[in-house]
């Protein structure tokens, strides 16, 4: 079993910063890509950002040059640095990872965070 925890999610100002943590722990083989996605009120689950286990990253257009992924594979975790926060970005932020674990076999299965809730707000 593997378990996500998110942390850094609240209330910011339009223009402002957050840190988004994302820690995977349990019994990981290896961790292959991590990401970010989020899901607003009244509309489907996107992709924020997504890095691979060699630190290729993809952005979603609307974050491009705001947010940047990063991971840490001795810890098992993942950041989301989010910059020139928007009120469009209000959000439930969900971390992401497929982890190759050993079930009696290796395989790799996706997993993912509870959420926290990044809010844009004067």
């Amino acid at each position: 079993q593997v378990q996500l925890v998110e942390s850094g999610g609240g209330l910011v100002q339009p223009g402002g910063s957050l840190r988004l943590s994302c820690a995977a722990s349990g019994s990981i083989f290896r961790i292959n890509a991590m990401g970010w996605y989020r899901q607003a009120p009244g509309k489907q689950r996107e992709m924020v950002a997504t890095i691979t286990s060699a630190y290729s990253s993809v952005y979603a257009d609307s974050v491009k040059g705001r947010f940047t992924i990063s991971r840490d594979n001795a810890k098992n975790a993942v950041y989301l640095q989010m910059n020139s926060l928007k009120a469009e970005d209000t959000a439930v932020y969900y971390c992401n990872a497929n982890v190759r674990v050993w079930s009696g076999s290796l395989a790799n299965y996706d997993y993912w965070g509870q959420g926290t809730q990044v809010t844009v707000s004067s």
